[in-house]
């Protein structure tokens, strides 16, 4: 049984120590190489003394077209060969040599990284272990004097002879602040630099050769493909290197960074702070939705319905976004005569409405939950979908509310899961209608509508975990009351006994194209999308889905709403700052008010001692007086 691995938890797995393991793997060493034959004849020297056996290592040199000519040099690993690309780019190189290579395991190595005599055996065991890893030694960045090959090969720690070298600093600072790739995965696929990586080969051929339209940034856009292929990425210490001599992007990072993000945010969705724009469009789209318009055998959806759903999706908050339209458009034809009465009508005004909608593409079948769908016409429109991450499956008529996939999108990439299902309705089956669903409720619209409770699998509203209340993906999963409903490739949903169960799934591509690779003889494929990701069912009305269409606010309005409120904004801002002003002058006010207390307190303070004295003379004089009266009567 293939070895399962969760997330990019890789630490599941237990490798054999180096030197004491029987290896049957081969593996094929690349090197790609444009002129530096001094450095050549090092790097050759170095795979020369690998503890991996001979037997099962060829080095597949690839001269990109040097002048003069590359050569093999007499220190070289046995199974060694030379070949030309006379086209110029590392990825034609590299792809040239992927051509020829035979072996198990694909090692890219650049033609001016020496290996520690122990790397390859370090990555090899790794391979041994799982058939889907991409496995990358540490590089460090020498200065030294070139040393003779002679003396390379012979060297048992390639420390003595480079150090003291620098780390490969951007990638130890990623291994480290992810756990080892492990607490947060979703960047795990920038760990494959073309320097000192290894790759199974099956897995690179599922991914596809090298972009060779690329300037820069190939590496990092073979690593995405290969996350979405189903890789798990492994950092391993015991694989060390050094470069000879710095980087390019060592010398020169910002000018590098501007030229290759440039490239690959058309081709790396995951980039998505490199996606601001608010409208515009990329080569590979964040998010595929597909929409079939046949339900239950003989049952079309109709114009009005498909609709209602497309629009919806193409007007929500998130403009990275194709659609793919699943239906017979190959049995369509020209009606010049009656076309009011022709029975393909529906599928005719749909095709028309949406034929020149860059971001709706047409199918005469649904793509699986690893490949994509032909387009139909075969030419199509050009737009890629193989490498799309995330796959929603929606049936027509449901109308998802302006930020349903963005918080779909973020509910499954911030917890890992490999398919998150919607909950649409559920209700008694019936022989007509477009959506096969008698009497169907919205399950948000009653607890007890003869539905499915948060009990019986689906969050409740606000929550994301299932009803065993574990945030753990790989235990967020409860569909048995649920039957067979939302399981791929049935869009719409499922019969059980005489209810009908309508749901959304969304797919996440990397978790899928992993359970193919470990599922076992008679398995369900979401059961091991489950062990390897983690599957979580959710209420459609929660995330705003309804069986009914919406006004759309189109570009316009929004953007007069935002300019109101943005005045209104303003306005409340001037009021404040206005309030503020009345409030310092009231301060001011009040200060003087309180200065003012103060000098008449002080007066009436005077006032009343003045008041005390004359009282006192008063006083006085009067006992005076009467002491004179009382004299004289005497």
């Amino acid at each position: 049984m293939t070895a399962r691995i969760t997330g990019n938890d890789y630490r599941s797995l237990t490798p054999p120590e180096i030197g004491a393991w029987t290896p049957s793997l081969r593996v094929s060493v690349v090197v790609p190489a444009y002129g530096g034959q001094d450095k050549l004849d090092l790097v050759l020297a170095g795979l020369a003394g690998q503890t991996y056996p001979a037997a099962l290592t060829e080095v597949i040199v690839v001269d990109n077209g040097s002048r003069p000519p590359l050569r093999l040099p007499d220190l070289r690993p046995a199974g060694t060969q030379l070949i030309v690309c006379p086209v110029p780019g590392r990825a034609h190189a590299r792809n040239a040599g992927l051509l020829a290579a035979t072996g198990d395991v694909i090692h890219w190595l650049d033609s001016d990284v020496v290996l520690d005599r122990r790397s390859v055996e370090a990555h090899m065991r790794w391979h041994h272990a799982a058939p889907y890893l991409v496995v990358t030694g540490y590089l460090r960045f020498t200065p030294a004097e070139l040393p003779a090959p002679g003396v390379v090969a012979a060297a048992d720690d390639l420390a003595k002879i480079f150090e003291p070298a620098e780390p490969h600093a951007w990638l130890v600072d990623l291994v480290e602040r992810t756990g080892g790739l492990v607490d947060n995965p979703h960047r795990a696929f920038s760990l494959h630099v073309g320097g000192a990586t290894s790759v199974n080969a099956a897995l690179l051929a599922q991914a596809g050769p090298m972009d060779a339209d690329l300037i820069l940034g190939q590496d990092t856009e073979m690593g995405y493909r290969l996350a979405q292929a189903g890789a798990v990425f492994v950092p391993e210490p015991l694989s060390r290197a050094f470069h000879l001599g710095p980087t390019m992007r060592m010398r020169d990072k910002a000018s590098i960074d501007r030229v290759s993000h440039a490239f690959v945010a058309d081709r790396i969705p995951a980039y998505r702070w490199l996606r601001s724009h608010p409208a515009r469009q990329w080569k590979v789209p964040y998010l595929e939705v597909v929409v079939e318009l046949t339900g239950r055998p003989g049952d079309e959806f109709g114009y009005d319905e498909v609709r209602a759903t497309v629009d919806a999706v193409l007007a929500g908050t998130l403009p990275d976004v194709v659609i793919t339209l699943t239906g017979p458009w190959d049995r369509l034809g020209a009606e010049g005569r009656a076309p009011l009465k022709d029975p393909d009508l529906d599928l005719v005004l749909i095709r028309g409405h949406y034929a020149h909608e860059p971001r709706v593409r047409f199918s005469l079948e649904a793509p699986d939950s690893v490949r994509p769908a032909p387009p139909y016409p075969a030419t199509g429109d050009g737009r890629q979908t193989a490498a799309v991450p995330y796959r929603l499956r929606l049936p027509a008529g449901w109308v998802p509310g302006e930020d349903s996939l963005a918080r779909l999108l973020d509910l499954a990439r911030d917890d890992g899961y490999g398919l998150v299902s919607v909950l649409l309705a559920e209700g008694s089956v019936n022989t007509g209608g477009a959506k096969g669903v008698e009497g169907a409720e919205s399950i948000g619209d009653s607890a007890n509508a003869g539905g499915v409770k948060s009990a019986e699998g689906v969050a409740d509203a606000g929550s994301t975990k299932s009803a065993e209340g574990s945030g753990n993906p790989g235990n967020a999963r409860d569909t048995e009351d649920l039957g067979d409903a939302g399981k791929a490739g049935d869009a719409g949903g499922s019969v059980r006994g005489d209810r009908r169960i309508v749901a959304a799934r969304l797919e996440r591509a990397a978790a899928f194209a992993r359970a193919e690779i470990v599922l076992a003889e008679g398995e369900d494929l979401d059961d091991a999308v489950d062990d390897v990701f983690g599957v979580l069912w959710v209420d459609g009305e929660t995330y705003g889905f309804l069986p009914e269409a919406r006004p759309i606010v189109g570009r316009r309005g929004s953007y007069r709403a935002r300019t109101e409120a943005e005045a209104e904004v303003a306005r409340l801002t001037k009021e404040a700052e206005r309030l503020r002003g009345q409030v310092t002058k009231w301060r001011g006010e009040a200060g003087t008010w309180r200065k003012s207390a103060v000098e008449l307190r002080r007066e009436v303070g005077g006032l009343r001692r003045e008041l005390a004295a004359a009282k006192k003379v008063v006083q006085y004089g009067l006992l005076s007086s009467v002491k004179r009266a009382i004299t004289r009567r005497r």
